[in-house]
Protein backbone atom coordinates (compact mmCIF):
# COMPACT_ATOMS: atom_id res chain seq x y z
CA UNK A 1 0.00 0.00 0.00
CA UNK A 2 1.46 3.41 -1.05
CA UNK A 3 1.43 5.63 1.47
CA UNK A 4 0.19 9.61 0.83
CA UNK A 5 1.82 12.49 2.27
CA UNK A 6 -0.67 15.11 3.02
CA UNK A 7 -0.30 19.19 1.86
CA UNK A 8 -1.79 21.28 4.66
CA UNK A 9 -3.95 24.56 3.49
CA UNK A 10 -5.11 27.29 5.05
CA UNK A 11 -8.39 28.71 5.65
CA UNK A 12 -6.98 31.32 8.29
CA UNK A 13 -3.82 32.63 5.59
CA UNK A 14 -3.89 34.32 2.27
CA UNK A 15 -5.11 31.86 -0.45
CA UNK A 16 -1.56 31.38 -2.26
CA UNK A 17 -0.49 28.67 -4.74
CA UNK A 18 1.11 26.59 -2.45
CA UNK A 19 0.37 24.69 0.29
CA UNK A 20 1.41 26.01 3.86
CA UNK A 21 2.75 22.77 5.14
CA UNK A 22 3.07 18.94 4.41
CA UNK A 23 2.47 15.70 6.41
CA UNK A 24 4.99 12.84 6.06
CA UNK A 25 3.19 9.35 7.71
CA UNK A 26 5.22 7.38 9.31
CA UNK A 27 7.09 5.02 8.38
CA UNK A 28 8.53 6.74 4.75
CA UNK A 29 11.78 7.50 3.88
CA UNK A 30 12.72 10.74 3.39
CA UNK A 31 15.22 11.94 0.73
CA UNK A 32 17.35 15.50 0.69
CA UNK A 33 18.30 16.07 -3.02
CA UNK A 34 21.09 18.02 -3.90
CA UNK A 35 19.77 21.33 -5.72
CA UNK A 36 19.16 20.56 -9.05
CA UNK A 37 20.88 22.85 -11.40
CA UNK A 38 20.46 24.12 -14.77
CA UNK A 39 23.01 21.94 -16.05
CA UNK A 40 23.09 19.96 -19.60
CA UNK A 41 23.91 16.11 -19.17
CA UNK A 42 27.92 17.71 -20.38
CA UNK A 43 28.15 19.80 -16.98
CA UNK A 44 27.39 22.88 -18.75
CA UNK A 45 25.19 25.71 -17.79
CA UNK A 46 23.82 27.01 -21.30
CA UNK A 47 25.03 30.64 -21.28
CA UNK A 48 21.87 32.66 -21.23
CA UNK A 49 19.85 35.15 -19.32
CA UNK A 50 17.07 33.04 -19.84
CA UNK A 51 15.55 31.91 -17.01
CA UNK A 52 12.48 30.32 -17.67
CA UNK A 53 14.56 28.04 -20.07
CA UNK A 54 17.05 27.61 -16.31
CA UNK A 55 13.84 26.87 -14.87
CA UNK A 56 12.59 24.13 -17.11
CA UNK A 57 16.13 22.45 -17.03
CA UNK A 58 16.31 22.27 -13.57
CA UNK A 59 12.94 20.76 -13.56
CA UNK A 60 13.97 18.51 -15.87
CA UNK A 61 17.43 17.42 -13.55
CA UNK A 62 15.13 17.27 -10.62
CA UNK A 63 12.79 14.66 -12.40
CA UNK A 64 15.67 12.62 -13.11
CA UNK A 65 17.47 12.91 -9.60
CA UNK A 66 13.88 11.55 -8.10
CA UNK A 67 13.43 8.73 -10.56
CA UNK A 68 16.91 7.26 -10.06
CA UNK A 69 15.30 7.39 -6.44
CA UNK A 70 12.32 5.38 -7.24
CA UNK A 71 10.04 8.64 -7.18
CA UNK A 72 8.61 11.61 -8.81
CA UNK A 73 7.75 15.26 -8.48
CA UNK A 74 4.20 13.86 -6.66
CA UNK A 75 6.72 12.69 -3.73
CA UNK A 76 8.19 16.03 -3.26
CA UNK A 77 7.30 17.51 0.24
CA UNK A 78 9.25 21.04 0.07
CA UNK A 79 11.17 22.90 -2.62
CA UNK A 80 13.34 26.15 -2.27
CA UNK A 81 13.59 27.92 -5.42
CA UNK A 82 17.17 29.75 -5.69
CA UNK A 83 17.39 32.98 -7.98
CA UNK A 84 20.19 34.76 -8.88
CA UNK A 85 18.43 38.47 -9.40
CA UNK A 86 17.66 41.73 -7.87
CA UNK A 87 14.24 41.36 -10.20
CA UNK A 88 11.22 40.38 -8.59
CA UNK A 89 10.03 39.35 -12.64
CA UNK A 90 12.63 37.09 -12.66
CA UNK A 91 11.36 35.36 -9.44
CA UNK A 92 8.19 35.23 -10.64
CA UNK A 93 9.44 33.83 -14.46
CA UNK A 94 10.99 31.22 -12.14
CA UNK A 95 8.01 30.41 -9.58
CA UNK A 96 5.73 29.94 -12.47
CA UNK A 97 7.80 27.78 -14.72
CA UNK A 98 8.86 25.73 -12.06
CA UNK A 99 5.05 25.70 -10.74
CA UNK A 100 3.78 24.46 -14.17
CA UNK A 101 5.20 21.34 -13.64
CA UNK A 102 4.18 20.43 -10.42
CA UNK A 103 0.31 20.70 -11.62
CA UNK A 104 -1.65 20.21 -8.84
CA UNK A 105 0.77 19.22 -6.14
CA UNK A 106 1.05 22.86 -4.63
CA UNK A 107 3.69 21.87 -2.00
CA UNK A 108 5.25 24.31 0.62
CA UNK A 109 7.88 26.44 -1.32
CA UNK A 110 10.49 29.05 -0.34
CA UNK A 111 10.83 31.70 -3.84
CA UNK A 112 13.87 33.62 -2.79
CA UNK A 113 16.33 36.09 -4.93
CA UNK A 114 20.26 35.66 -4.52
CA UNK A 115 23.08 37.47 -5.20
CA UNK A 116 24.83 34.74 -6.69
CA UNK A 117 24.59 30.90 -7.23
CA UNK A 118 27.60 27.83 -8.04
CA UNK A 119 27.93 27.59 -11.30
CA UNK A 120 29.04 30.07 -13.98
CA UNK A 121 25.96 31.74 -15.50
CA UNK A 122 23.39 29.86 -13.07
CA UNK A 123 20.19 31.64 -12.68
CA UNK A 124 18.01 29.24 -10.72
CA UNK A 125 18.19 25.72 -8.35
CA UNK A 126 15.98 24.33 -6.60
CA UNK A 127 16.00 22.58 -3.62
CA UNK A 128 13.77 19.41 -2.52
CA UNK A 129 12.93 17.17 0.08
CA UNK A 130 10.33 14.16 -1.29
CA UNK A 131 9.06 11.30 0.88
CA UNK A 132 8.58 7.27 -0.21
CA UNK A 133 7.72 4.08 0.88
CA UNK A 134 10.26 2.42 2.63
CA UNK A 135 11.42 -0.64 0.38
Amino acid sequence: MTKKISLIHSANLAQVDYAYASRIPAGMDILFLAGACPLTKEGIVPDSSDVEMQANLCVENLKEAMKECGASLEDIVYTRVLVATQNQKDLVTAWETIRKEFGDHDVPSTLSGVTVLGYRNQLVEIEAVAAVDKK
